[in-house]
């Protein structure tokens, strides 16, 4: 086999294995999240596939004719490579969770096999490159590298242009069919006659690859919109016509009526609207800065309850901007402004004492990322506030409450007063769900944010008292840049 094509085989297929790698986040995420735990999962299954078939590579390498071996590697890893869209949808929508077990097993299922297999092409291609002892080295060496180079090809244009740029499937299915394509071609060109059983073997994959393409399109996306971060849907309330729920990946992230911005749906915002209507006094304008945008619907509620008020939104997805202007009732104004960019480093561009309250409401899956939850961002916020400004965070957890009593923990490691508001349940470790926490160098009033929820007939509490708050915390840690393991401390026991 000729050095070029020798080494185009292997970069092509060990870039190959990235794509799917990368992309295998993004097919996952609707049904599991988007957590440490699930780039784990995926990581771990497709070194697996690259580790088993290495070995197996070359060790069929030695038996079999290597020209009869790599066609048909070629053509079912692109045909098993296009499957793993349908799998993983069938399988993730069969309520499997979220946890570890239904990572790796789906995981498994949509890619253990193309990485496999398509990681035997590089023992395979090196065998017919060996023409004697003395150049082993030098023939190990250049493939060795091309494969690696390949690999890394992958991964900066799929992380960098292509998820940016085309929706998942599309992807996988161009891939995939290059890969059957090759393979096809392939097989013409070092089979010294057509072979039934290869022919038919390539016939078959091909069949596979392509059905598995029509029965994607069957099976249809879980998204609306399918951006760099998020799979985003937009579901219309039956029982409220103007009411729209925002979808992202797989958490229920916001809701907006679009006929009426102070219609608050979900409880923390209801209990985020009692802090923004009991700090300073009722009615008048606010300079808010928002981390998170996802529906917008706090901001919205603050320009239609303080009229005169002044929103930034630092909103990570440009596609959640594009979404929420066309379906969500977003109007970007100069009242109302949006940044797009990772919302720490938009922060560090904020004038210090420009905002009386400062709203993070930013979620990867159900997790915040951890950059906005340590002691770090922290002191960005307060720089960013006035000396009396409030700073506010909805956040998720389940008992044992690992993040939930930790962010706690780090809240006041910066501020003189905070404050956690939920109900008895959570607060007692026996519930999960939202829990919203306020924090502030001045008191905070929390009778007047009690004494709304009362009203509203809702059941949480507002804890306030310092016992009460070390009681909760226990023995949370306070997080930092250095050691902030959100993931693991979110995640459920049971």
């Amino acid at each position: 086999m000729p050095s070029l094509l020798a080494g185009s085989l292997v970069f092509f297929t060990s870039a190959a294995v990235l794509v799917l790698e990368i992309l295998a986040g993004r097919l996952l995420a609707p049904y599991v999240g988007v957590t440490l735990e699930t780039f784990t999962g995926i990581i771990g299954v497709v070194l697996a596939g690259i580790a088993l078939g290495s070995y197996y590579g070359g060790k069929w390498a030695d038996r079999i004719d290597p020209r009869e071996l790599l066609p048909p590697m070629l053509v079912i890893g692109g045909a098993l490579g296009v499957a793993s869209v349908p799998l993983v949808r069938t399988f993730g929508s069969a309520g499997l969770g979220s946890g570890p077990v239904a990572i790796v097993f789906l995981s498994t299922v949509g890619f253990f096999l193309p990485a496999a297999i398509l990681s035997a092409v590089t023992p395979t291609v090196t065998k017919l490159q060996l023409g004697s002892l003395d150049e082993t080295g030098q023939v190990v060496g250049r493939l060795s590298a091309l494969s690696t180079v390949g690999a890394l090809f992958g991964t900066f244009i799929t992380g960098f242009l292509l998820v940016a740029t085309l929706p998942t499937p599309p992807i996988i299915y161009v891939v995939g069919g290059a890969l059957v394509i090759a393979g096809v071609l392939l097989w013409r060109a070092l089979a010294k006659t057509k072979d039934e059983v290869n022919g038919a073997m390539i016939a078959a994959a091909t069949v596979i690859a392509v059905g598995s393409a029509a029965l994607s399109q069957l099976i249809g996306s879980p998204c609306d919109v399918e951006s760099a971060y998020f799979c985003a849907s937009v579901v219309v309330d039956e029982e409220r016509p103007s009411g729209r729920l925002l979808v992202l990946d797989r958490l229920r992230h916001s809701y907006v009526d679009l006929d009426d911005p102070t219609h608050l749906e979900f409880t923390y915002a209801q209990a985020l609207s009692d802090v923004l209507d009991t700090f300073r006094p009722e009615g008048e304008p606010l300079r808010a800065l928002h981390i998170g945008g996802g529906g917008f619907t706090l901001p919205r509620y603050l320009e239609a309850t303080r009229p005169g008020s002044f929103s930034r939104v630092l909103e990570l997805d440009p596609a959640m901007v594009e979404l929420a202007e066309r379906e969500l009732g977003l109007e970007v104004t100069d009242e109302l402004q949006v940044r797009t960019g990772d919302a720490r480093i938009n922060l560090q561009d904020e004038e210090e004492g420009s905002y009386d309250l400062v709203i993070g409401d930013a979620f990867g899956g159900q997790a915040v990322p951890w950059h906005l939850t340590t002691v770090e961002l922290l002191e960005e916020v307060d720089r960013v506030m006035t000396p009396d400004g409030v700073y506010a965070i909805n956040l998720i957890d389940y008992p044992r409450l690992g993040f939930a009593r930790s962010e706690a923990a780090t809240l006041m490691e910066v501020f003189e007063h905070v404050v956690v508001i939920a109900p008895e349940a959570r607060l007692e470790r026996r519930e999960g769900g939202n829990f919203v926490m306020v924090a502030s160098h001045v008191p905070i009033d929390a009778e007047a944010i009690q004494a709304r929820n009362d009203a509203r007939g809702d059941d949480d509490t507002v804890l306030a008292d310092p016992d009460g708050l070390a009681e909760f915390i226990g023995d949370g840690i306070v997080l930092t840049d250095d050691y902030a393991p959100v993931d693991q401390l979110l995640t459920p026991l049971t």
